[in-house]
């Protein structure tokens, strides 16, 4: 049995770019050369040993199943309290489930949790895993947020193994452990933080929620680039992955859904920050139509879609003579190179050139739009902000731009549209295939099928 447990703790080296192994650490791979790129991981167990996942059903060794034999009864959800993260989590918390969080520093992430914990404490078990701070930082913040934490357990831990054995014995339905980098095995002996540790804490976690159904988040560090610090293995390990967006100075906080298992990704939920908390806000297209009195050149109403509900947003766009050999093309809220296509297309087709210009996009609330459908708009806030033509302050616009110069349609116009008329938009410019099939009451839709088309309406 001693032996048998050894070689299941073996270590050994694993290279981060290729993936091969060796018995020991060595500064360059032998296989593709690279250097320091060997990180310190447990070695597969031996043949009969047993298996990390082995004994889920009770049983010591696989057993294969039928499809049609295995049960497919609906998943059960737990509402989290807030309709916000519900819709980002796919409809609810999922018995089993394991979420990963990351964002910026300070954006909010442990507010987030200790406050759904809170609201889940009296009607369900909950533990909260603080590898970061301390009991007294967490019960200075929940009287700051004005909590209901009686029934909220705090553990200031980091070892893995002592992590899961409490939660054996308590047997918590939802779990945070906060951070997934701060938390090690005592199985290697490498640094909290580093990829082997990442690696094999999060696997020992996940290996303990699918067992014992209970549903876990984890709070994970983000790099300098925006993502998730650690190896890209650990997304791939989880079943939901959510990202917090916003703006540094910026009162709201967007959590988009970048994986999930147990329901549609790409979905946005819309908080605001304050003194009492994050609180969540169920008209987003609201606080992204804070527009002028008056009309201005370059501004124009696009709406999207993000996940499952469409969504109004302001695009604006500020194009200047540039004093410049190589004009400026700077986007936020968008891709940069769409944007370069996009006014090659406008010139192609149109004959009006900016190659002379700075161009400059933002979406105003600091949204960021994934999708094609805000084609149409960015070239036409172009167009009205180059010739210094204000656009109708009750029109809204949504459409894909080919590089042939037409315009194609985008999946759920209709919904769009009576998005749009809720919030008393008058006036629609849409690819013609995406026209109702019934008038829309108060709403005067036009359907364009090229680029030319839209030239006298901006």
């Amino acid at each position: 049995m001693g032996q048998g447990s050894k070689r299941q703790q073996r270590s050994q080296y694993v290279c981060r770019e290729c993936g091969a192994s060796f018995p020991k650490w060595s500064g360059q791979c032998s296989e593709c050369h690279a250097w320091n790129s060997l990180e310190e991981s447990l070695a597969a167990p031996a043949a009969g040993a047993g298996s990390r996942f082995s004994g889920y059903a009770g049983e010591t060794s696989p057993r294969i199943l039928k499809l049609t034999d295995v049960e497919s009864e609906q998943e059960l959800r737990s509402s989290t309290g807030s309709a916000e993260l519900d819709r980002v989590l796919g409809g609810g918390l999922v018995e089993g489930s394991v979420v990963l969080i990351g964002g910026d520093p300070g954006i909010g992430k442990s507010t987030l949790l200790i406050q759904t914990l809170a609201r889940l404490s009296p009607s369900l078990k909950t533990l909260y895993v603080s590898g970061e701070e301390s009991p007294r930082q967490l019960s200075l913040r929940a009287k700051r947020l004005g909590l209901p934490a009686a029934e909220l357990q705090l553990l200031p831990e980091t070892c893995v193994e002592r992590i899961i054995a409490v939660a054996e014995r308590e047997r918590p339905q939802v779990m945070v452990v906060d951070s997934i980098q701060t938390m090690y095995t005592e199985l290697l002996q490498s640094a909290p933080g580093s990829v082997s540790q990442v690696r094999e804490a999060a696997a020992q976690l996940v290996h303990f929620a699918k067992r014992r159904g209970t549903a876990v988040f984890l709070v994970g560090h983000v790099t300098k680039e925006g993502n998730l610090a650690g190896p890209r293995v650990l997304e791939h390990m989880v079943d939901s992955v959510l990202y917090f967006e916003g703006e540094a100075g910026s009162q709201f906080r967007l959590i988009r859904t970048i994986k999930n298992r147990y329901g549609a990704v790409n979905e946005l939920g819309v908080f605001a920050m304050t003194d009492k908390g994050l609180k969540e806000v169920n008209n987003p297209s609201a606080i992204f139509l804070s527009r002028q009195a008056e009309t201005v050149p370059g501004s124009i109403i696009l709406v999207t879609r993000e996940g499952t509900r469409p969504l109004l947003v302001e695009v604006q766009v500020l194009v200047d003579e540039s004093p410049l050999a190589n004009p400026r093309r700077v986007t936020l809220g968008l891709e940069q190179n769409r944007l370069s296509m996009l006014l090659a297309v406008l010139h192609r087709h149109c004959g009006i050139g900016m190659f002379d210009q700075d161009v400059y996009v933002n979406v105003v609330g600091g949204v960021r739009i994934t999708e094609t459908a805000s084609d149409l708009a960015v070239l036409m806030a172009a167009l009205s902000s180059f010739r210094n033509r204000p656009i109708d302050l009750g029109l809204v616009v949504f459409g894909e731009v080919g590089l042939t110069g037409e315009i194609r349609p985008v999946p759920n116009g209709q919904e769009r549209l009576r998005e749009a008329a809720k919030h008393g938009f008058k006036r629609a410019v849409v690819p013609t295939p995406n026209l109702p099939k019934q008038a829309i009451e108060g709403m005067q839709v036009t359907g364009v099928d090229k680029l030319s088309d839209v030239l006298e309406i901006c």
